[in-house]
């Protein structure tokens, strides 16, 4: 990690930290994703130690963010009742400081989308995390360390850019991190399910950037130990569940890839 300069080992420590702080707290994530998205999302914050909810009814959706510890917002399918749930779901979390997570699935596929991320960005998340075609399509510039760095400053948040490498930045802190394997891709929900696990640690800790790095991390290194274990995507999905819920100190240690 760049400014300030982190030691691999003491960035190995802080994450292996955060991954007790998890199994000690089991902090409960409220996840508004989208529908091929739940059950997966759901077993992976189970298996890290974490609780989630998912509900979307207006009538309820307010005392469930309230009660949580971390909110995930995810665009998947977005229709009018995830809409009008995000709304309510974004205003209790502001309203308790409660840490959000924005995943703008699909933005770069339609501009009602696009808008309706926009607007969600001008109320701050506290962490963005979007892919390449994403973030293209909300900023207009293709993605790069700068221009991840200079987003992120102007909008007042912390990115999370996923790609072969992921970056981390709050636009004066940035990380690059190299943990995963190439079946995640192959898995649906794979993405918003890591979205999920951002939350949970913001939930645990302060560092936001620190947080989101834990997070990525911490699934990029159940990916690739599922990976050694499975013949293909199917065997991939469920050893990577089994990844996250066997995962320490000591198996973090060794594989940690930030700089």
């Amino acid at each position: 990690m760049h400014h300030p300069a982190a030691s691999r080992d003491s960035v190995a420590q802080a994450i292996s930290s955060i991954l007790a702080r998890l199994r000690d707290h089991g902090p409960r994530v409220h996840c508004i994703t989208n529908a091929v998205a739940q059950n997966f999302t759901a077993n992976v914050l189970l298996a890290i130690g974490c609780v989630p909810s998912m509900t979307l009814s207006p009538e309820e959706i307010g005392p469930f963010v309230a009660g949580a510890q971390a909110l995930l917002v995810n665009l998947g399918t977005f229709d009018a009742e995830r809409r009008e749930a995000t709304m309510i779901a974004v205003q209790m979390a502001v309203r308790h400081g409660l840490p959000w997570v924005l995943d703008p699935v699909f933005v770069d596929r339609a501009a009602p989308r696009a808008a309706f991320a926009r607007e969600l960005i001008s109320r701050r998340p506290t962490v963005v995390r979007l892919n390449h075609a994403e973030f293209s399509a909300l900023v207009g510039n293709e993605p790069s360390s700068a221009e991840a760095m200079t987003y992120a400053r102007k909008c007042g948040i912390v990115l999370g850019l996923s790609g072969k490498t992921d970056l981390v930045t709050d636009g004066v802190r940035i990380a690059s991190i190299d943990n995963g394997h190439p079946l995640m891709a192959k898995v649906t929900a794979m993405g918003c399910a890591s979205s999920a696990l951002v939350a949970a640690c913001l939930a645990t800790d302060l560092d936001v950037v620190r947080a989101t790095i834990a997070a990525l991390v911490i699934v990029g290194v159940a990916g690739e130990i599922a990976a050694e274990k499975s013949n293909g995507p199917g065997s991939f999905a469920t050893a990577i569940i089994d990844s996250l819920y066997g995962l320490d100190g000591p198996k973090l240690a060794g594989r940690v890839k930030v700089s």
